[in-house]
């Protein structure tokens, strides 16, 4: 799985001494990763915001700012020597 730059998401900060420096919603200890552990165990967005204390809009500038990332070009280094023309 991709590594995400989430410095790069004004929606999100890291705090030293706050849950361990890890990526939580902008002056919450909401970690960014319990919207993706939700979502991924069935959870609504909606269902989400009722029960974290974080905006809908919050969550969606998350979710556009991971999808955008996943979605930007892979950089591809020099051809590996076992690539498919040498089959």
């Amino acid at each position: 799985m991709a590594t995400l730059d989430w410095s790069q998401c004004p929606a999100v900060e890291s705090v030293p001494g706050r849950l361990s420096g890890a990526w939580v919603f902008r002056d919450t200890r909401m970690p960014v990763s319990a919207v993706f552990e939700n979502l991924e165990a069935g959870a609504t967005v909606d269902e989400i915001v009722d029960w974290f204390s974080i905006s809908k809009e919050q969550v969606i500038e998350v979710l556009e700012f991971a999808a955008r990332s996943l979605a930007a070009p892979i950089p591809v280094g020099p051809a590996s020597v076992h690539d498919a023309s040498s089959l």
